[in-house]
């Protein structure tokens, strides 16, 4: 431990943030990383505790706090403290396959579980992380690492999102020649259209990319499985076959005038906003805009966060969003304490720039969409809320009406969908995701196996990228008969 007092010698210090009202102009990250300097002080501030609940990925209270893939953390910390940026990133990428994207895209679970948190501020281990791997890449530390063995072995990766991603990346490890196979027209899955490029670059993830295609990944993108291509095929040509579709089969609102044009789910607004900033830099008319009108965002978690953040880049009039559950509390209560993680209020970067912009936050607690008005032309015209009580109904005489021509669905997602696991005959669980041996990732079709959001139901970039070195690990076991993953 080379600070051996640095929790006390150093306060917390974030990087910093471009002003809400300058941010909003582009679709650039936002967040410049601190000097090398200002970085290692952070990693001074790691009190290696003996028991390290960062690390710990722990179910507490009915959630997870600490790393789900178990990063080093105390060790790397201390490495970045001392600079050593060589031995640093090698312990990183121990655990963790992306921590380029982890460190920009996780809500910091280990943060949450931090010791230092309990009596002060947490260590501030994503950007550390962060800094960490960005340095390695700065350094030309990252570089192709082709297996020096194959296997002889084949595996189709369906999917290519981070369970993909790092399930492909581990077998490729192995030696076994990985194909992965993408409907869209880019790789990357969630990583390129589902999370915006103020949050997550599309170079950054092209970088990882063509690192992943030099080392012996072969991508097929515009092939979709089950409709393009029959997934009984890539079983009979492949030893293994692993599906990481994600769950994109969202939640949808049952209510009357839901037929109106201008409604949209929120993962398709952002990724047609994406594919248009990539394409056309976003040319008028190849993407839905929210230029010039009211939108309506249903749904108060990330999704939707990222949906007020990239209409205000449009240029919306105004922003609502609705949020059917109470306003959590702006501090920790007596029945969350620590290491448990904190269910507090959270004003992310979106609602941010929406109080900057328009003097308010734009999220509406305890409300519902009851019904969706339309004009004459059969646009959207207005969207009538209800509040709900603490039992989750409806409150007689609560009806507002809210001018909307734009309506953003992000209440979630219901599981894959159907049409692949029905391909193949899949068995599925009631939750309608794709059922496995329990414990582990076979299906119930030999030589096929599961992981991510389509196995787990939906969930954090962190948890997908532990689902795809999982499976890679019980792929491995049985296409060999042991793992050394």
């Amino acid at each position: 431990m080379g600070k051996p007092t640095g929790f006390l010698d150093y306060s917390r210090q974030g990087n910093p943030a471009q002003e809400p009202r300058e941010r909003v102009l582009h679709y650039r990250e936002f967040h410049p990383r601190l000097g090398r300097e200002d970085r290692q002080r952070q990693g001074a501030r790691c009190m290696e505790c003996g028991v390290p609940f960062c690390q710990s990925g722990a179910v507490l209270g009915g959630m997870v706090s600490g790393c789900p893939l178990h990063n080093l953390i105390p060790e790397w910390n201390d490495l970045v403290y001392r600079g050593d940026v060589g031995h640093g990133v090698e312990r990183l990428l121990k655990t963790n396959n992306f921590p380029e994207f982890t460190g920009r895209v996780c809500p910091a679970l280990c943060e949450a579980a931090c010791t230092c948190g309990l009596n002060g501020d947490p260590v501030t281990i994503r950007e550390n992380e962060l800094g960490l791997i960005e340095d390695a890449w700065e350094r030309g530390l990252i570089q192709p690492r082709p297996p020096q063995t194959r296997t002889g072995k084949r595996v189709a990766v369906v999917g290519s999102g981070p369970s993909g991603l790092a399930c492909a990346d581990q077998l490729n490890r192995r030696g076994h020649q990985v194909t992965v196979l993408e409907r869209e027209d880019r790789p990357g899955g969630l990583l390129m259209y589902g999370i915006p490029n103020m949050k997550l670059e599309k170079t950054v993830v092209r970088r990882r990319l063509d690192l992943m295609a030099a080392q012996g990944v072969e991508f097929r993108t515009g092939v979709d499985v089950g409709r393009d291509l029959d997934p009984r095929q890539l079983v009979e040509e492949y030893d293994a076959v692993v599906l990481c579709c994600g769950a994109a089969q969202p939640r949808d609102l049952a209510v009357p005038g839901r037929e109106a044009a201008g409604v949209w789910f929120a993962v398709d607004f952002l990724k047609e906003t994406t594919r248009s900033l990539l394409d056309t830099g976003l040319r008028e008319g190849t993407y839905p805009s929210a230029k010039g009108k009211n939108v309506v965002i249903v749904g108060g978690g990330d999704t939707g966060n990222d949906c007020v953040g990239t209409c205000i880049r449009h240029g919306c009039a105004s922003v609502v969003q609705l949020e059917m559950m109470p306003k959590a509390p702006d501090q920790r209560g007596e029945n969350n304490p620590w290491p448990q993680w904190p269910r507090v209020c959270k004003t992310d970067y979106g609602q941010e720039e929406a109080i900057a912009l328009f003097g308010r936050d734009p999220r509406i607690y305890e409300t519902t969409v009851a019904e969706l008005l339309a004009g004459e032309d059969g646009k959207l015209a207005g969207v009538k809320t209800v509040r709900l009580g603490r039992d989750h109904k409806p409150i007689p005489g609560s009806e507002e009406v809210l001018d909307c021509q734009l309506l953003l669905i992000a209440a979630g997602f219901l599981g894959p969908q159907g049409y692949l696991p029905q391909a193949l005959g899949l068995e599925l669980t009631p939750r309608s995701l794709v059922k496995t041996r329990e414990g582990g990732y076979a299906t119930s079709v030999p030589k096929v196996f599961a992981a991510g959001d389509m196995h787990r139901g939906q969930s954090l970039v962190v948890w997908a990228i532990q689902e795809g070195r999982c499976a890679a690990r019980e792929v491995d076991r049985f296409l060999m008969g042991y793992t050394n993953l």
